[in-house]
Order: structure tokens, then C-alpha cells, then sequence
């Protein structure tokens, strides 16, 4: 039948417009690249997800298959003006204000009562490293500045990182749909949060004054980086989860490095650094104090 794809060819459209299935030799050519390129392992199971996160991009650039497109994104022009876009399907933007409570409390009631008897008045510099669309360092911003207004002279600096640039542009914009918001505490949500002055909008912003506290830069782990002054604490949570082990523990000893001597890595409650030789202690449940 000549509608029909010829052995799976990735040639094939059918005729409501979708690609032919991609090839075992276009998923092997694309799954390798993207592990190299942004450390995200993407098993065979993982095809459908990558087939259906593409199909938008073929039809907005009129690639009639896989193969066209990654042949395009392969090439000179592609890897100019496609290949963040293609880093944006692949990457996994799983977030929300809060999430895994705990963390914030421990820092709270944990880290920064210590830190203001031992440091002072000394800046806090933190990172939020896979921040996504803003939520995490958002959360770290108002959880500290609630606990500067009892603590005079306390400061604190926040850097965000993604390697997605889509979630970073939304990050920066801050807006965010009000069923995001309930677990933000209602005395956060007051002091913090600006509601849409068109309702039925139900959108959020966050306060210019919570805004100005978070920096936000693209960062792409698989790329040396460095910070020209050691952090204090360092949110890397739910984001390992994506790497094969060998990244992770190599990840883990970069992130070290860039630690100062009795700071602090967050990590995500599914992740472990078990088997890794790295200079860290845990100080409670998925949280490290760098020795």
C-alpha cells in the first residue's frame, strides 16, 4: 500500500500529518548527542515521549520526518538556531513553589541560625542549580527574606541556573497561574504575591521586591563552570535524577568544589550519592555539609 511507511522508514508522513515512528538509527544518533551534549540519558522507552515532544517542532520548521530534522539540527545553521530549541523538548520542567517542605524548614530553623553566629552580618550567597521556571529560588527568596526581617544586617544573594531557555525566560517574567500558589503559607502569599487586576485572569506575579534578590543565567552542566567566590548553599534537587552515574558523581564533585568548607547541598528526597567519594556529611535527610 503506498500509504503505508516502506520498513519503517522515518520518511513516511501519513495523512494527518504525522511522522512515520523514528528509526532505531535516528534515536540511537539523537539519544547519544543529547547525552553528550546536555548529560540526559534517554533509554529506548523514552522514544515516544522524544517522538511526541518533536512532532511541534517538525511542523513549525516543515521537516516531513525525524531524519530530516535531525539531519537539519546536525548541520551548521541547526546547531545556531535549533539547537536550544531542541534542548527545551528534552529537558523535563517539573517544579512547584515549596516542594519537598522539609528542606525549607531545616534551612530555616537549621542552617541559618548557625550561620548568623558564626558569620554575622557576611553576605549568603546560595544557588538554585536547575531552578526550571523560577520556583525553587522564588521560594528560597521569600523564605529568606521573611527570616532577614527578624535578623538585622542579613543578606543574601540567589543565582539560578537552567540549561532551558524557555523555562529561564518564563522564570524571569515570574507569572504564574493561581492554582500554583496553595502551597505558598497565606502570610507569604500576602507579603509576597500580586494577584492580576484582571480576575478572571487567575495569574500571580511575584513582588518586584522578590524578583530583585534571584539571578537568573543558562547553565549547562556538561560545560565547565565555576564561581569566582565560594557558595554558601547549593539547591541541586530532582535534577541528577536525569544522568547516567558517572555524570552524577562527577557533577557531585564539581558542585564540592564550588562549595565552601561547611556549606550546604540540597538534593532531591529521590536521589542518593551513595558509592560517591565526595567531601560531604549529611546534616539531615537528603542534605550534606560539605567538610
Amino acid at each position: 500500500m503506498k500509504n503505508h511507511p516502506d520498513n519503517g522508514s522515518s520518511k513516511y508522513v501519513d495523512p494527518v500529518g504525522r511522522p512515520a515512528p523514528m528509526s532505531d538509527k535516528v534515536f540511537q544518533r539523537l539519544s547519544s548527542f543529547i547525552h553528550e551534549r546536555v548529560g540526559i540519558k534517554l533509554p529506548p522507552s523514552k522514544r515516544t515521549m522524544l517522538e511526541a515532544r518533536l512532532q511541534k517542532r517538525l511542523r513549525l520548521l516543515n521537516h516531513p520526518s525525524y531524519e530530516s530534522y535531525v539531519d537539519y539540527v546536525f548541520s551548521d545553521v541547526g546547531m545556531e538556531k535549533e539547537l536550544r530549541n531542541l534542548i527545551d523538548v528534552v529537558t523535563t520542567n517539573t517544579t512547584e513553589f515549596f516542594r519537598e517542605p522539609k528542606h525549607f524548614d531545616y534551612l530555616v530553623n537549621g542552617v541559618l541560625p548557625d550561620w548568623i553566629r558564626r558569620h554575622g552580618t557576611r553576605r549568603l550567597k546560595l544557588w538554585s542549580a536547575g531552578c526550571s521556571i523560577g520556583m525553587e529560588p522564588y521560594t528560597l527568596a521569600m523564605v529568606l527574606s521573611n527570616f532577614a526581617e527578624q535578623f538585622g544586617g542579613f543578606s543574601f544573594h540567589i543565582l539560578a541556573t537552567d540549561i532551558s531557555s524557555r523555562a529561564l525566560q518564563t522564570a524571569v517574567k515570574a507569572v504564574y497561574d493561581e492554582d500554583r500558589i496553595s502551597c505558598i503559607p497565606d502570610v507569604l502569599c500576602k507579603k509576597y504575591l500580586l494577584r492580576s487586576k484582571d480576575r478572571s485572569k487567575k495569574l500571580i506575579r511575584i513582588a518586584p521586591e522578590i524578583r530583585s534578590l534571584v539571578e537568573f543565567q543558562r547553565l549547562n552542566f556538561m560545560e565547565q563552570f565555576s564561581f569566582s567566590n565560594p557558595l554558601d548553599i547549593i539547591f541541586c534537587r530532582n535534577v541528577i535524577i536525569y544522568f547516567d552515574k558517572p555524570t552524577q558523581e562527577r557533577l557531585f564533585k564539581q558542585f564540592c568544589e564550588c562549595l565552601r568548607p561547611g556549606g550546604f547541598l540540597f538534593i532531591g528526597h529521590s536521589e542518593s550519592l551513595a558509592g560517591m567519594n565526595l567531601p560531604l556529611v549529611q546534616a539531615a535527610p537528603t542534605v550534606y555539609r560539605r567538610v
